[in-house]
């Protein structure tokens, strides 16, 4: 598919967010999720793609229901699903939660252009992009095909997500894709019966690879019940409870990267480097 369709299917797009991470497990759709939510808690107009071709999770974490499929335009272009109050597109509206997706690379390629251009998105201020974790074909096709503003990269303390952070942060840099900053998950662990803090896996990590890169934590976020109970339900912290501390983080780190977009000259189109 040429670059230029592709841009024509996202034009009336302003920003483009994709919310990555190098490794799974780390919180990265709970954020993406949230951050739209709070975006669009903002006054903004908001769409989120679940670009986790393979194990897609949108729908449960937006509450849709099991079943729900996009209408279909002109039997070309899908209408997104709209849920508190922002529009959505997964793969998960057009399979089953059984269905496979034993799909190689380039396939799962395709499906996620064709998510993304064949959907009447319609005027938004910010698309996020829920990526898939780590660094391969879907993230390189997006890169190479969408304008994207701007990267969020999601992490934990540990050494091992941080070594994977570091990946995803390089390759953003290799295709000349702005790093707005990082996200740093299970911070902390308070403990529910006496209030004891404790950083189990970890501290300061986040801080230490966000000033390696010339860039910022824009939230660090405790080890939360409330949080995993809630998206898992299909309210995120941000709908479930809006004047809470998870939600207040979450409106913290909408409100940096609004500022940080703002701040960010436009791209003129990645650079692909192979090393």
């Amino acid at each position: 598919m040429a670059d230029a369709p592709v841009q024509d299917g996202l034009k009336d797009v302003k920003h483009i967010i994709a919310v990555a991470s190098g490794k799974g497990g780390v919180g990265k759709s709970t954020t993406a999720v949230n951050l739209a939510l709070a975006l669009a808690a903002d006054g903004s107009r908001v769409g989120i793609v679940d670009a986790d071709i393979y194990g897609p999770s949108l729908p449960m974490m937006l509450g849709v229901a099991e079943g729900t499929r996009p209408d279909v335009v002109d039997e070309q272009y899908f209408v997104p699903v709209e849920a508190h109050g922002i529009k959505s597109m997964s793969m998960g509206y057009l399979v089953t939660e059984q269905t496979p997706m034993v799909w190689r690379g380039p396939m799962a390629s395709g499906a996620l252009l064709q998510i993304l251009t064949q959907t009447q998105w319609g005027e938004l201020d910010y698309m996020v992009v829920d990526m898939p974790p780590g660094t391969g074909d879907i993230q390189l096709t997006l890169a190479q095909k969408a304008q994207l503003a701007g990267a969020v990269i999601v992490t934990t303390p540990q050494d091992i997500a941080l070594l994977d952070a570091r990946k995803a942060i390089e390759m953003f840099n290799k295709v000349n894709i702005p790093v707005l900053g990082l996200v740093e998950n299970m911070a902390v662990h308070l403990c529910r019966q006496c209030g004891h803090e404790e950083h189990i896996f970890g501290e300061g990590g986040g801080q230490l690879v966000a000033s390696e890169y010339g860039t910022e934590v824009l939230g660090s976020l405790p080890l939360s019940l409330d949080i995993r109970e809630q998206t898992d339900a299909g309210t995120p912290s941000v709908i479930a409870d809006p004047e809470g501390v998870a939600a207040q983080y979450y409106q913290k780190i909408a409100t940096q990267v609004m500022t940080r977009l703002a701040a960010t000259p436009s791209a003129s189109g990645p650079e692909i480097i192979i090393e």
